[in-house]
């Protein structure tokens, strides 16, 4: 059974009512939004941004962005700064305002209350205890509100958060790099570097837009990897670090066990994993998490990424070579791919980077290209779910 896309789990409104200049306004907005993925979760990052429509052109008030550890809201903070000027103006937002008492008041009611007279969406919140409500209160309040303006961009900003709430789980991106004759690693396990430095900055920015970074244990026995973002002045921004590791083989000795302290490192492990190991791994800083095993024997994949989805976990960057890809992809749990082709050639006989599972997915047409790039000599190909 194919999942659901995106689209079909929420379907934007018509944009009715839009204005000539609402699409650059709202790409300004999804700019700021953009800006604190990977530090907001289990919230959306949302941006928004209130302008004063009377002037020509119209006038920018405030920008904001959802705070790291998702409050304040977006909304909420461009309020404090355009203070008494946003009477009368209107609201871009990335994603529908809130209409639920959490620890402050909704975005909606604050908007209410400012006296906006416009609102401009992007896209519902799908989140039952918002979806449609708090456009409905805007409207209840005379406030004009338009939906659906660069919706597609917009869903793709908040998708972590949509699949969590309607879906349980984390939007998933697989990152796999490959040699020029299709290998990810070589037949015996040791470390391959198979893409240059440009491309490897390019993947420490994935893991900085990312909540969590996921790979399987044998990838920790054979690279004992650090998973953390190496880029000047973003190494706070590093993710989780989660493992799936069914018989917790993971070592104490291993570099996400030694930092776990600094930087928290999750082990997902099947029901009858040794204790002791457990205990030693905790006693280290990790914290372990049990699941059901699949038909395979080993951590089912569902059950791991429902589990992050319980922990707030809303966008998550499989780095876990071909076995893991391809697991993902047969659960028919993937939905970005990004394929990174380097100029390197192994000569000898490898681990083959594409597995059947992911490579029906492409011949299918189940995920497709939609972007190209190159970075130094390497060429990352992203693929979407159709």
């Amino acid at each position: 059974m194919t999942a659901p896309s995106l689209a079909a789990t929420v379907v934007p409104s018509g944009s009715a009512g839009e204005r000539p200049t609402d699409r650059s306004l709202m790409r300004q907005a999804l700019a700021y939004g953009e800006r604190h993925l990977g530090l907001t979760s289990p919230n959306p990052s949302v941006g928004a941004i209130i302008v004063d429509e009377k002037q020509s052109p119209p006038a920018i008030l405030a920008r904001a962005v959802t705070a790291p550890s998702g409050r304040p809201h977006a909304e909420r903070q461009a309020l404090e700064i355009a203070g008494t000027r946003a009477r009368g103006a209107t609201v871009f937002v990335t994603l529908e305002p809130c209409s639920h008492h959490g620890a402050t008041p909704p975005c909606a009611e604050e908007v209410i209350a400012a006296g906006m007279a416009r609102v401009v969406v992007g896209i519902e919140d799908p989140d039952p205890r918002v979806a449609g409500r708090g456009t409905g209160m805007l409207r209840a309040a005379g406030i004009e509100v338009v939906q659906g303006v660069l919706a597609r961009e917009c869903l793709e900003l908040n998708a972590g958060h949509v699949l969590r709430v309607t879906q349980g789980r984390p939007f998933v991106t697989l990152k796999l790099a490959m040699t020029a004759d299709g290998f990810a690693a070589t037949s015996a396990a040791r470390p391959l570097a198979i893409t240059g430095s440009i491309a490897n900055a390019q993947t420490h920015l994935l893991r900085a837009r990312s909540d969590a970074i996921l790979v399987g244990v044998s990838t920790v026995l054979a690279d004992d990897p650090r998973l953390d973002c190496r880029l000047p002045g973003l190494a706070s921004r590093s993710p989780i670090r989660v493992v799936l590791d069914t018989r917790l083989h993971t070592p104490c000795s291993a570099k996400l066990v030694a930092t776990a302290e600094s930087r928290p490192s999750w082990i997902i492990a099947g029901p009858d994993a040794p204790r002791a190991a457990e205990d030693a791994l905790a006693a280290a800083g990790v914290e372990v998490m049990r699941v059901e095993l699949g038909a395979d024997g080993r951590v089912d994949i569902g059950a791991a990424l429902r589990t992050l989805g319980r922990r707030g976990v809303t966008r998550l960057l499989c780095e876990g070579g071909p076995h893991l890809a391809d697991a993902i992809a047969r659960a028919d749990l993937l939905d970005e791919a990004i394929l990174i082709a380097s100029p390197m050639r192994l000569v000898e006989r490898g681990l083959a980077a594409q597995g059947p599972a992911l490579t029906r997915l492409v011949e299918e047409g189940q995920i497709v290209p939609v972007e190209t790039q190159g970075f130094g000599e390497d060429r990352w190909t992203r693929y979407a779910r159709a």
